[in-house]
């Protein structure tokens, strides 16, 4: 028979799979936790014992798609040199992209309205860019120097060992990397791109370049 915790965590998990199949079949926008509650089949008192709010079940699906996107990059961290490295790294996300198009979305897509992230997803929102991050310092190469200007546009200590002088490239380099997947993922690229993995292989190789790989 299980025990207290394991029917929590057992029925945790039976509303974030009804919620994530929700989410993709309306969006993060139009996600009801009454619309979960009904596929679950439970009273909405009971579903609300588990998440209070429709906001803290958006913060768990939110850090669950940051874990595993985190855990593609960890992942996919290796090759003989620095730009081995961070290339598949970049193809790594680009694959959970496209094979996780909804939390993809609700992640790195348009804003939820009337939602606000927590502190608590901070953690797991930065574990693509700090692989990322790791692989420029680790490379130790040279980065053109950012105009004071821009290196005071950016908050200080971003990641541990990413140097003001690095900081700059490695942002945009990130940027560059959800934006490109982005682009693909929500149609931007129809009728412009041809070979989608060439391009994004060259965008890689170029924004490694900039952060010295």
């Amino acid at each position: 028979m299980p025990t207290r915790q394991e029917h929590r965590a057992e029925t945790t998990e039976r509303i974030l799979a009804a919620a994530r199949a929700e989410l993709a079949r309306v969006g993060a926008a139009a996600l009801s936790l009454r619309a979960v509650t009904r596929e679950v089949g439970m009273v909405s008192s009971a579903v609300y014992r588990y998440f209070p709010s429709r906001d803290e079940l958006l913060t768990a699906l939110i850090i669950e798609a940051y874990d595993a996107v985190g855990v593609a990059a960890e992942d996919a961290d290796h090759g003989p040199t620095p730009i081995d490295r961070w290339v598949s790294v970049w193809r790594a996300v680009r694959r959970w992209a496209q094979e996780h198009p909804a939390p993809y979305a609700l992640i790195y897509g348009s804003p939820v309205p009337g939602y606000a992230a927590p502190v608590d997803t901070l953690p797991a929102a930065g574990r693509v860019a700090t692989v990322l991050a790791r692989i420029a310092i680790d490379a130790g190469g040279d980065v053109d120097a950012p105009p004071p200007a821009v290196r005071d546009a950016l908050a200080p200590d971003l990641l541990p060992g990413l140097t003001a002088e690095l900081a700059p490239a490695a942002i945009a380099a990130f940027t560059q990397l959800f934006g490109t997947v982005g682009f693909e993922l929500f149609g931007q690229y129809e009728n412009v791109v041809v070979d989608r993995e060439a391009f994004f292989d060259h965008v890689a190789r170029t924004a490694g370049g900039a952060c010295g790989l």
